[in-house]
């Protein structure tokens, strides 16, 4: 790459950064952390959000949206994105399987996108009326895979640590099914001898498929490195071709030990630290999507390493109160929501036990945020609904049913959900029988409009107060 190539990248970067920052200083651009593990729903939210933002904003669909519903919202479009060498998420393609007949979830996404939205709206009070009539608020989204949104708390840690954790998961009784083949070869395996290439390939390769069946077959999210799972142009490289080992013994230069611990490094320092440092250091607004309830038909131990792995992920990012100095030079995060995504899934009487749920598994942090300076807010949520409220006389009462499409299923069924916990059980409360959760496909958009739950709630949270 020659200088002069260099030198026109690195200054249409800087461009970019002081277009952002001059927005920021007017309070006109707010970059919107989407975050959650993978089958929490993001592409799904982003899509249903530039859908009723751009084609569905009234006050009958977004009623809790005060600028939707003092019809102060003039019109909302996607406009080019500042950030040219990062691929614009694709909202045509993913919105072809939400409005599809029948209906589908939009792939999942493999690689990172963005895509800005121009929010042109009407002020209700303050200086912005005294100068000019209308305004303009820039909404920057970004997609990415949410496997490798975990590997963001290796960074702080040594291939020891991580090690000695991720054992511990693959350990657990509840994940032996799938993780027996891959601990079994590494008794075998002796790290204080000389590298030996075939050994070590043929071991990531058996911790890869072991990752790859937790993944089809759990709800688990601690499956690190998450470029295994989806690699991109790192495929057959050996920097993501390490796995964890209980390590006895001295080792020296030139062991296995060290060839692993070397790739682990090079991972941290190669892959994780550009991603965190080009995507997650300068956001506003946090939106963190859980699928509490995939979480809890797994059982107790997903529902345990689910709430862990969001303290470790959520502590990554940089939270605290932002004020005009640090919205122009150092972004910090000032609102964060949390999420329970596919609320529609339980009876609606049942809803509010979800969001205590939640609630309780993420108190330390709330906590720990509030602390900072950070407005948070915690409540339950369906970007696209895929069920529909029932209610089915039995006797002499009301059962309170779902009425949708299982992904198992052709046919529409009604269905009498769990009721979900409103506080997080021990393993001797845990019902004998579990919880069976159905996962649904989107309900058929009527008239091509998409239907949600607290959609507006969610924005009015968000950026409410931007659009004043």
């Amino acid at each position: 790459m020659s200088v002069r190539r260099v030198t026109h990248k690195a200054l249409e970067k800087l461009q970019n950064t002081a277009q952002k920052t001059l927005q920021r200083s007017l309070d006109q651009h707010v970059k919107l952390a989407v975050t959650g593990f993978s089958g929490s729903g993001k592409t799904a939210f982003i899509t249903a959000l530039v859908k009723h933002l751009t084609t569905q904003a009234n006050s009958q669909n977004l009623p809790f949206f005060d600028v939707v519903r003092e019809q102060r919202l003039i019109a909302c479009k996607q406009v080019p994105q500042t950030a040219l060498d990062i691929p614009t998420f694709d909202y045509t393609h993913a919105s072809t399987y939400l409005l599809g007949e029948p209906p589908n979830w939009p792939p999942s996404t493999e690689r990172i996108n963005t895509l800005t939205l121009a929010l042109k709206f009407r002020s209700a009070s303050g200086l912005r009326q005294h100068v000019a009539n209308d305004h303009t608020l820039y909404l920057e989204l970004i997609d990415y895979p949410g496997e490798w949104l975990m590997d963001l708390p290796l960074l702080n840690m040594t291939y020891e640590q991580w090690s000695k954790a991720q054992l511990d998961v693959l350990s657990n009784p509840a994940f032996s099914t799938f993780s027996d083949s891959f601990l079994a070869a590494l008794k075998t395996f002796d790290a204080t001898q000389p590298v030996d290439m075939s050994v070590l390939n043929e071991l990531a390769d058996i911790y890869s498929d072991t990752l790859i069946k937790l993944k089809q077959n759990t709800k688990l999210s601690q499956l690190q490195p998450g470029r295994m799972l989806i690699p991109g142009d790192l495929a057959g490289a050996p920097i993501v071709q390490f796995f964890p080992i209980a390590m006895h013994g001295e080792h020296g230069e030139g062991s296995q030990y060290t060839q692993l611990e070397s790739r682990f490094e090079a991972y941290k320092k190669q892959v994780i630290s550009p991603f965190y440092k080009d995507y997650f250091c300068a956001f506003d607004r946090q939106l963190v999507l859980v699928d509490v309830l995939g979480a809890l038909n797994d059982g107790p131990a997903t529902l345990a390493q689910t709430k862990q792995a969001l303290k470790d992920t959520v502590s990554m990012f940089q939270h605290g109160k932002s004020g005009l100095f640090q919205r122009l030079f150092k972004p910090k995060i000032d609102k964060v929501l949390f999420a329970a995504n596919k609320c529609d899934a339980v009876a609606i009487t049942e809803q509010d036990s979800l969001t205590r749920l939640l609630h309780e598994l993420l108190c330390e942090q709330e906590n720990e945020l509030k602390f900072s300076g950070v407005e948070v807010d915690t409540m339950t949520i369906s970007s696209v609904k895929s069920c529909q409220s029932k209610q089915v006389k039995e006797g002499e009462g009301i059962l309170h049913c779902v009425y949708g499409r299982p992904l198992t299923e052709s046919q529409y069924i009604t269905y009498l959900p769990p009721e979900p916990p409103e506080h997080v059980l021990s393993a001797s409360q845990w019902p004998q029988e579990g919880f069976n959760f159905l996962s649904f496909y989107p309900f058929p958009a009527y008239q091509g409009q998409l239907d949600h739950i607290r959609l507006d709630h969610t924005l009015q949270f968000l950026i409410g107060d931007k659009l004043t």
